[in-house]
């Protein structure tokens, strides 16, 4: 399983609009996803203290679009990118992801 944070209207939206598009696929060509192993630090880097987000766990064998794990950034770390719109029916689950009361935020249960 992959993941990827949002805000929880920007999710509610593309689930009435049939498919999930961030901002990043515009402007860098693909959608940033995390592992498990990754998302609370890129929590923490850019959503620090930010309310109603949410999880999204993508199951990346249901993808329409290409995935692709790339160290962009030269960090030693390679990170899951959809090179495509994120088609409903691979988000096999939506996790609440409240920060914490420092910001900072906590891994919750992924089933």
């Amino acid at each position: 399983m992959i993941l990827h944070i949002t805000q929880r209207s920007v999710w509610e939206a593309a689930a009435t609009q049939g498919a999930y598009t961030a901002d990043s696929l515009a402007s860098e060509g693909f959608i940033h996803c995390s592992t498990a192993a990754q998302v609370l630090d890129t929590a923490d880097l850019f959503y620090h203290g930010q309310p109603d987000l949410v999880l999204l766990v993508i199951d990346p064998a249901r993808l329409a679009a290409e995935l692709v794990y790339e160290d962009l950034y030269g960090k030693g770390q390679a990170f899951p990118h959809i090179y495509g719109p994120l088609n409903l029916d691979a988000v096999v689950g939506v996790v609440d992801f409240p920060a914490n009361d420092d910001g900072s935020f906590s891994l919750p249960s992924l089933e």
